[in-house]
């Protein structure tokens, strides 16, 4: 499987976390040579569409996605966003999960995200591979997101 996780504290407030993190735009910015458009109007709800275009001009690739659940962080009651990949060059999910930190814990919010990624020409074999570099590229873009 190519499924991986992501586990950050931020100090940030779980609300500001989640709006770093749920700014799709802001996300072309963290990965390298990948620029979002969002496709339907705003607010970002379930229902909401955007595509991920990484590539260079004419060589690259497409990954459409559509939020499928959307519950931004509340008192007591922890965010959670998931995305499904609609697209025929990359296929499954993301989830990303924001919470204020226990009471009694410093001030700021835990983040996981969790993808399942899937390349269409690529063999199951590399899965392994996958989930590794998606750690790697979506660690760091998680990262800058929350470092604003």
């Amino acid at each position: 499987m190519s499924v991986f996780l992501i586990d950050r504290a931020t100090p940030l407030p779980a609300d500001e976390a989640w709006r770093r993190l749920t700014d799709w735009p802001a996300h072309g910015r963290g990965v390298p040579l990948t620029r979002i458009t969002v496709l339907t109007p705003g607010p970002t709800r379930t229902g909401t569409r955007f595509t991920a275009r990484t590539g260079l001009g004419r060589a690259g690739f497409d990954d459409p996605m559509e939020v499928v659940h959307w519950q931004p962080p509340a008192p007591g009651v922890p965010g959670r966003c998931r995305l499904e990949k609609r697209g025929r060059a990359v296929t499954g999910w993301a989830e990303i999960r924001v919470r204020d930190e226990a009471a009694g814990a410093p001030r700021g919010a835990r983040v996981c995200w969790e993808e399942d990624l899937r390349f269409a020409a690529l063999p199951r074999a590399l899965d392994p591979l996958t989930a590794r570099a998606g750690r790697l590229v979506f660690g760091r873009a998680v990262d800058r997101l929350l470092r604003g």
